[in-house]
């Protein structure tokens, strides 16, 4: 990792290059966070659409 890394700082690249490798490396931060938070999430989510059913808690519907 270490050998890449260096290989990557004494290569000599344009601004162009720079900005892309540069904006690469934050996206791929941002997207390894995403997918593992998204691994980790369990069970449903109690906000939002269909989080709840229709007109209450269906355990009230139930008691009329």
């Amino acid at each position: 990792m270490q050998k890449h890394i260096n290989e990557l700082l004494q290569k000599e690249m344009s601004r162009k290059e720079f900005l892309g490798t540069v904006g690469f490396g934050i996206a791929s931060v941002f997207g390894l966070g995403t997918v593992l938070k998204l691994m980790g999430h369990k069970g449903s989510s109690s906000f939002g659409y269909g989080s709840s059913s229709y007109g209450g808690n269906s355990s009230s519907l139930n008691k009329r």
